[in-house]
């Protein structure tokens, strides 16, 4: 996981560019999301955190976006993502 506040513009755009960063997340509500959601770019900076993939992301607590993830978000759901 890395943090938005933490990491600078040229550093960030190289990780999404190696796929080292895919999803990104919003810290204060524990939700994750694809880094082009609506949702996910008008969240502040500082609660913003990146990820590699949805394990890493389920791995510190966050569920799937139900804007931009809807099938992971109704697996989540019914409790077939367990985090």
């Amino acid at each position: 996981m890395v943090r938005h506040d933490k990491i600078t513009a040229y550093a960030l755009r190289k990780q999404v560019r190696k796929g080292d960063i895919r999803l990104g997340g919003n810290a204060r509500l524990k939700i994750y999301g694809q880094l082009r959601c609506a949702s996910g770019r008008r969240m502040k900076r500082e609660n913003r955190v990146f990820f590699k993939n949805e394990t890493e992301a389920q791995k510190y607590g966050y569920r799937p976006c139900g804007h931009c993830m809807t099938g992971a978000y109704r697996r989540w759901k019914k409790g077939d993502i367990s985090l």
